[in-house]
């Protein structure tokens, strides 16, 4: 995999809005996450053009939201990117990359929800993007979550200690408060005791493999285009999926999984990860659970490959940052999920 080089406090940031103009209709929320992103994290920021433009314009122009990607990746003064929020049709950009640049220049890039397109398909190419917090939703609410996510967003991003075990948050939720009201900026709904943290539904072993995948509603548009992987990617991947805030069903996200299983997919991986269905009921997610186990070990006859459910990734927070393309070993014995090689470039010219 080509890895970005290393960020830290005072990497210059770009910030980016390749889905939609929602920093536009709620500037207050965009601009405490550009203040945590400064004063928590300390980096520098530098907003693209397309960062605080409107909704119709960025939905009109989908090659000026693909050219400010390409542009972070040729700016030398940009040490890394990260998106200011999702939305539904960021597919829509790829025809429009420049991915010589890109991959000629790799950076740090993270995103989650429909940034699944471009994070994505620049795994497949090659380089290591990361599935993690946006700027609004997750970045935003960085002081009112639990203080281990701010630990680990600096321990992925900014430490060498690997390799790195992820541990369940103490605390969930399923969304945030009013962004309409100055009084409750940044704060979150109700939160939830992880007691259980994530399970393996099946698998005995301990296997290896390179992270990829994302949001699976939005890795739907990409199948059948030159954007989805072909029939050689697949061996050693380990899947990782997480669901929406439109909440498709535990029988619809089965539909999607099974997919997998008719191209072939899920003979060839060594592990599945899916993140906390958000907005879904205990019985909601026993009912997936069944599901997901019936679809791989009893359709398509699966028993070996270890299957976790419930990580803190995706539209749950806190967000857990995934490097697709990352090294993973996963592990039912001890019920861990460890990264074990650092998803940047240790030393110039190393890697």
């Amino acid at each position: 995999m080509i890895k970005p080089k290393r960020i830290g406090p005072g990497s210059r940031i770009a910030i980016i809005s390749p889905s939609s103009g929602v920093p536009y209709l709620f500037p207050d929320i965009y601009e405490l996450g550009l203040r945590n992103l400064r004063e928590v994290f300390g980096f520098e920021i530098i907003e693209m053009p397309t960062a605080r433009m409107s909704p119709d314009e960025l939905y009109k122009n989908p090659q000026l939201r693909a050219e400010d990607i390409n542009e972070c990746f040729k700016d030398n003064r940009i040490d890394g990117i990260i998106t200011s929020i999702g939305g539904y049709e960021s597919v829509r950009i790829l025809p429009y990359l420049d991915t010589k640049a890109i991959l000629d220049n790799p950076k740090f890039i993270m995103g989650f929800s429909d940034a699944t397109t471009f994070l994505s398909y620049l795994s497949y190419l090659g380089m290591v993007t990361f599935y993690g917090p946006s700027v609004m939703a997750g970045l935003a609410q960085t002081k009112h979550l639990p203080e281990e996510f701010t630990e680990h967003v600096k321990a992925i991003l900014f430490s060498d200690d690997f390799p790195y075990s992820y541990r369940p948050f103490p605390k969930w939720t399923n969304g945030y408060k009013d962004w309409g009201n100055k009084e409750t900026l940044g704060e979150c709904k109700e939160f939830y005791p992880n007691e259980k943290g994530w399970s393996f539904l099946q698998g005995r072993e301990s296997v290896e493999g390179f992270l990829w995948g994302g949001n699976i509603e939005v890795l739907e548009f990409l199948k059948g285009t030159d954007y989805w992987p072909d029939k050689t990617f697949w061996n050693n991947k380990i899947l990782v999926f997480e669901t929406s805030e439109e909440k498709p069903s535990p029988d619809q996200v089965g539909y999607m999984l099974r997919n997998y299983g008719m191209q072939g997919i899920l003979h060839k991986i060594t592990g599945i990860i899916f993140g906390r269905a958000k907005d879904y009921t205990t019985a909601e997610k026993e009912r997936l659970n069944e599901i997901i186990l019936s679809i791989v070990r009893e359709e398509f006859s699966i028993h070996n490959i270890p299957i976790v459910v419930d990580m803190d990734f995706g539209h749950t927070d806190p967000k857990a940052i995934l490097p697709l393309g990352g090294r993973v070993q996963l592990n039912p014995k001890k019920n861990e999920i460890t990264l074990l090689e650092s998803p940047f470039k240790r030393d110039k010219g190393e890697e």
